[in-house]
């Protein structure tokens, strides 16, 4: 399996009860909603709060989704800041049926190069799997160095960039630095700008409550169609963003009736959100444009 078999992954969100317990049979069902539209799934990023679980509830989300027997892939995100933890947590996803890793910039200590070189490349000396590395300047606080990309594009597990740096500049920057790496995007807003600075794919937050449209939206994009697409989804995506995600895509997929309670996990909580109506105009112009555009 490779990564760049799958042109859309979600990265997807974890559901909870009222008391911020895990809603397994509303995670199942996500997932079964990503395999109807044959996008892949990322678990355990920031999207799914992987920071704010504990390492149990961790486990019982990657063995809920690796028990479904579902035909799309499964990335599994490895972050935080304590290499020994990050090493263990691939050495349990072992266990399962996992197809790739996510691997983030460790948080808060903002290495330099030779810092990042060591970090990636202890992990994915232990992946075993194809490896997406992440490049998020905004959560990390350093960004992702060209040095390491060109020290490491050559390593057999290291596959994809995620790029959501947030400009096509960087994205060129980087793309330019690891010719043998892919790109993703990680910005749903961005990606018509990014297929064309060529990249392969997206890593998207609206594909949660999108996932038909959002995989025509990657296609379009990645088939030179998207730059007319970029004020609609553009409006769309940043309505995602009203407050910090994924609470604007909780509440949607409470009010869309996909999961049964829009609670988060502290310091996250839904009342960030001023104005929930909005999700739901943009919810319709989405659905509008997807039956216009069926076919294309």
């Amino acid at each position: 399996m490779k990564i760049t078999d799958t042109q859309t992954w979600t990265a997807l969100v974890t559901p909870m009860h009222e008391n911020g317990e895990l809603h397994l049979e509303d995670l199942a069902s996500l997932i079964h909603k990503q395999d109807d539209a044959g996008n892949g799934v990322l678990l355990l990023g920031s999207t799914g709060e992987g920071l704010a679980l504990g390492l149990e509830d961790k486990k019982r989300v990657v063995k809920t989704a690796s028990s479904l027997n579902v035909g799309i892939p499964i990335m599994v995100g490895v972050g935080g800041f304590n290499l020994r933890n990050q090493l263990e947590w691939i050495e349990y996803c072992h266990q399962f049926e996992i197809d790739a890793f996510l691997m983030v910039i460790p948080l808060y200590a903002k290495p330099g190069v030779k810092g990042q070189i060591h970090w990636f490349k202890s992990l994915l000396d232990a992946a075993g799997k194809p490896c997406m590395v992440y490049n998020i300047p905004s959560r990390t606080g350093v960004e992702m160095s060209t040095e390491m990309l060109k020290e490491l594009q050559g390593h057999p597990n290291f596959e994809v960039v995620k790029e959501a740096s947030g400009n096509v500049v960087d994205f060129q920057k980087y793309s330019a630095s690891a010719p043998e790496l892919a790109f993703y995007s990680g910005d749903d807003a961005m990606t018509p700008f990014f297929a064309m600075a060529g990249c392969r794919g997206l890593v998207s937050v609206a594909s949660n409550v999108w996932p038909r449209a959002v995989r025509r939206y990657a296609r379009m994009c990645m088939d030179s169609r998207g730059p007319d697409l970029f004020p609609l989804w553009q409006e769309c995506s940043e309505a995602l963003f009203k407050a910090p995600n994924p609470v604007p895509v909780k509440v949607l997929l409470k009010q869309k009736g996909w999961i049964t309670s829009s609670t988060l996990r502290p310091p996250l909580t839904a009342d960030e959100l001023e104005d929930p109506t909005l999700l739901q105009r943009v919810d319709r112009k989405i659905e509008n444009w997807y039956r216009k555009t069926k076919g294309k």
